[in-house]
């Protein structure tokens, strides 16, 4: 492996490969790199009807590394008569090594065999050594760049990457990696904020739904448990989505709108989960106007999320309309709380139905979205909250605190279940 790692080493040099300018006299043709060469010596007459065209002679070129040996200098090099290392056999091609284990002589033995074998007749395809070289210097200086990065301004972004004009400096660059992207969740941009609210969010309610549906303790239907984890799964989504989103979406234009109608998704599966625990508790034994809000709930969810796939949906332009759609799909819940509420009372609605959580709740998301679409404070203070506490980092921790508030809603709501009991009439649970 050493000698063919060094091998290739020294014809890439020789071919000046990759349009890298490993010798500085030398310029390579671009249309001609994947020609075919076919000098089969030195002469100085051949050399000149060569298709790789130079900017000086061959013979003036300089190498860099005086272990390597100038073009000019392989004829010299491979006339030399060296019986200690060369031995042609019967096919020319013959080199016995030598006993000792000098590896210096063993190298010089073998690479000049190989030139001589090889680089002066057709059996190196030359034109393909060149393209491959070509694809592995760029993999490493893509690979050379991904590590290293800068933040960069506004408006030296690509368009699909211009989201929000008061954010000026601290930008990620296109990272067409995934391993970039993410290896960028550990370093200071627009996005680390963003990132990291609802990323250790999205962690933070995995921990609390395995702990609340595994608990013995508590004398929960597998109905209750089942709702409950719907609401679990919607801001566990939710937040993974945008965790997930504001990672990826720098890899590449059409990784980010997939990744953005993904997050927009999660948001009306959110909205879906939070409606689904308390319109089951506060209409528990009124089954039929559950069922009615049940379904305009999962049919408003569907709405929003085929909504959210349409093409333009994520372009900056529409911010007000998905803060409008998400808002207007949250705010519909006035409707069945203050069905609720003229019902069975205000005082009981508070008190047993947790509207006072519920109204806590859609007034923490309705100011996150208000956030969110007027893009406050940046827009007051262009460039000053590049990196942190602008709209949408406020906007993300307003989501996590109203889902925690709901959390907490939904739980006395299935407390104050347990310990009433059942239906007082048990034959309604057949009515609708």
């Amino acid at each position: 492996m050493k000698f063919i790692e060094y091998f290739y080493v020294q014809i890439l040099k020789y071919l000046n490969c990759s349009n890298i300018q490993l010798y500085p006299n030398i310029i390579m043709d671009n249309e001609n790199v994947n020609g075919i060469v076919e000098e089969k010596s030195f002469d100085s007459n051949i050399m000149e009807e060569s298709q790789i065209r130079h900017r000086t002679p061959w013979s003036d070129r300089i190498s860099l590394n005086s272990d390597i040996p100038g073009l000019h200098e392989v004829k010299e090099l491979l006339e030399e008569d060296d019986t200690s290392c060369l031995a042609e056999e019967e096919d020319g091609v013959g080199c016995p090594l030598p006993s000792t284990p000098e590896d210096d002589r063993l190298l010089d033995c073998e690479m000049t065999e190989v030139l001589k074998a090889g680089v002066l007749s057709d059996e190196i395809d030359l034109g393909a050594l060149a393209h491959n070289a070509a694809e592995q210097a760029e993999e490493f200086v893509r690979k050379v760049w991904e590590a290293s990065w800068k933040q960069c301004h506004f408006r030296n972004l690509p368009k699909w990457l211009q989201d929000n004009d008061f954010l000026h400096a601290g930008h990620r660059p296109p990272l067409p990696s995934f391993y970039a992207c993410f290896k960028s969740i550990f370093r200071i941009h627009t996005e680390t904020g963003n990132i990291w609210t609802h990323l250790l969010g999205c962690v933070a309610f995995i921990g609390i739904a395995i702990y609340f549906l595994t608990q013995t303790h508590m004398d929960m239907k597998w109905e209750e448990k089942l709702v409950i984890g719907t609401f679990f799964l919607g801001a566990i989504i939710c937040l993974g989505m945008s965790f997930a989103f504001h990672t990826v979406h720098c890899h590449s234009e059409c990784v980010g709108k997939l990744f953005s109608k993904l997050d927009y998704c999660g948001i009306a599966m959110l909205i879906m989960g939070s409606f689904v625990p308390w319109l089951y508790y506060g209409f528990y034994c009124d089954y039929q106007p559950k069922l009615i809000y049940l379904s305009v709930v999962v049919v408003l969810g569907i709405t929003s999320i085929v909504v959210s796939l349409w093409e333009r949906f994520g372009e900056p332009k529409y911010r007000p309309l998905r803060a409008g759609v998400f808002m207007g799909f949250g705010l519909s819940g006035v409707i069945p709380a203050v069905h609720y509420a003229v019902a069975e009372g205000w005082f009981k609605a508070i008190s047993q139905a947790s509207l006072g959580w519920l109204i806590l709740m859609g007034c923490l998301y309705i100011l996150g979205a208000m956030f969110y679409a007027l893009r406050v404070p940046e827009r007051f203070f262009p460039g000053k909250f590049d990196i942190w506490f602008q709209s949408h980092q406020i906007f993300h921790v307003l989501v996590i605190a109203a889902a925690f508030v709901h959390y907490h809603g939904i739980t006395e709501m299935a407390m104050h279940r347990i310990s009433i009991g059942d239906c007082a009439v048990p034959s309604q649970m057949m009515a609708f």
